[in-house]
């Protein structure tokens, strides 16, 4: 079989999720809706919706672009290691769209999502890193991919129509990083969600590609991955016996900006932890960090909130200073105010080398905080806060929940009953926290 046809194949077969897997999908639907509620207001998500306002009745395409656009608008969302992606930006958007249209039920939007997950888990693992590395957005590549098989098996397509809406997302799939620090980097999860609309909406009229678009000539896999493509590694997950959302997982964001900073401000955060110092103690910091993720961080000293979010020298000081990052931090009036700390010149940020790289697969981020009193402080991290390794508590997830959503009139219901998602017959109480 082609790779579309074995993912197809995968992605077509009775739901046949763990508890645990349902439990960790409930949890990324959540907090992506919380990150979609707290992004509603910026300027990529209202640009978005002013260009669509003409939509009188909005198909399912339109509202996935606006709210894939609101749910990446603040880079809060979640973070998906094989596609180099945010994958719940994407997934969770498109699908809302489609399960408000059908009516479908809690527990169909949550097979899905896990559907949608793990096609975008085969496909990102076979060209990561260096697709990422490359420049290519894996949200808007990856993403839009993945998730038409999640939307097309919402839709209720069978095994062939599920292979036709993947190699028509192969032909809408773009975005590159290039456009990192700009609004229109939110816009790419919008993109992508609606491409993935229209991919299975193309696929259910019985519109079809070459199935081997993905490892062919001229494919997906050359073109976008070159010699750093894998094709073999979709029959090992194919064949695994767990779920990709319990062997990786998603990563939630503690920081509301690029994940690209998170292992370097978790450091930090350990650092203060440990040793008490405060930013006024810093001398200068440090950081050495991953190649895509130095080429992610291209603001020294950010001019607006966008830029801000991909700053390490700006994250750094407000970690620094203030012991943790919120939504708050990330306005025009915080950011003229941070940007002209005097530290913000003295961060300073290196990359291991490509040679490096391609000895060890994750190389850890370095921190190195030198004090005014000649101490020299360092730490390391291999991986960031909300990990399977290090998860959020239960406590920590709320209060994500409730920062995110402290203006939206009875969030507080609207919680306990994502929790119990799978128990809904409709997901139309929802409709509130979308654009």
């Amino acid at each position: 079989m082609t790779v579309i046809e074995t993912i197809a194949a995968w992605c077509a077969g009775e739901p046949r999720f763990s508890p645990a897997a349902r439990r960790l999908a409930k949890e990324a639907i959540t907090d992506t809706l919380a990150c979609l509620y707290a992004g509603r207001g910026d300027f990529s998500t209202l640009a978005v919706s002013q260009a669509f306002a003409h939509y009188q009745n909005q198909p399912a395409a339109v509202v996935a672009l606006l709210n894939g656009t609101a749910a990446h608008a603040i880079d809060y969302d979640d973070n998906f290691g094989p596609g180099m992606s945010h994958a719940s930006a994407v997934l969770v958007p498109a699908l809302l769209a489609v399960a408000l249209e059908k009516k479908a039920s809690g527990e169909a939007l949550i097979d899905a999502y896990l559907i949608g997950l793990q096609a975008q888990g085969f496909v990102g693992d076979v060209v990561s890193p260096a697709h990422y590395t490359a420049g290519w957005h894996g949200t808007s590549t990856v993403g839009c991919i993945g998730t038409a098989a999640g939307v097309a098996w919402l839709k209720g397509l069978d095994r062939a129509g599920i292979a036709r809406a993947l190699s028509i997302a192969v032909s809408l799939a773009s975005g590159t990083k290039g456009q990192f620090g700009t609004p229109l980097k939110p816009f790419h999860a919008g993109m992508a969600a609606r491409n993935a609309v229209d991919a299975a909406e193309l696929a259910a009229t019985g519109m079809s590609g070459r199935l081997d678009i993905l490892e062919g000539e001229m494919g997906f896999f050359e073109l976008f991955a070159g010699a750093g493509a894998w094709p073999e590694k979709v029959q090992g997950w194919a064949n695994a016996s767990q779920h990709i959302i319990e062997t990786v997982g998603v990563m939630p964001k503690k920081h509301p900006c690029c994940g690209s900073t998170h292992r370097v401000l978790d450091a930090i955060a350990d650092l203060q932890a440990k040793h008490g110092f405060s930013a006024a103690e810093v001398e200068s910091v440090s950081c050495k960090v991953g190649i895509s993720n130095r080429r992610n961080l291209a603001y020294t000293v950010p001019e607006d909130e966008m830029q801000a979010r991909f700053s390490m020298n700006y994250c750094v000081v407000r970690m620094l200073e203030a012991g943790a990052l919120s939504v708050a931090d990330f306005t025009p009036e915080q950011v003229k105010i941070h940007s002209s700390h005097p530290l913000i010149t003295r961060v300073t940020m290196e990359s291991w080398q490509p040679e490096e790289e391609a000895l060890e697969g994750n190389l850890p981020h370095l921190v190195t905080l030198t004090l005014l009193d000649g101490r020299t402080l360092r730490h390391q991290r291999l991986s960031a806060r909300g990990s399977l390794a290090e998860p959020f508590s239960a406590v920590e997830r709320r209060q994500k929940f409730d920062d995110c959503c402290a203006e939206l009139s009875g969030f507080e219901q609207i919680y306990p009953r994502l929790q119990a998602l799978e128990a809904e017959e409709e997901v139309d109480f929802l409709r509130v926290m979308l654009m």
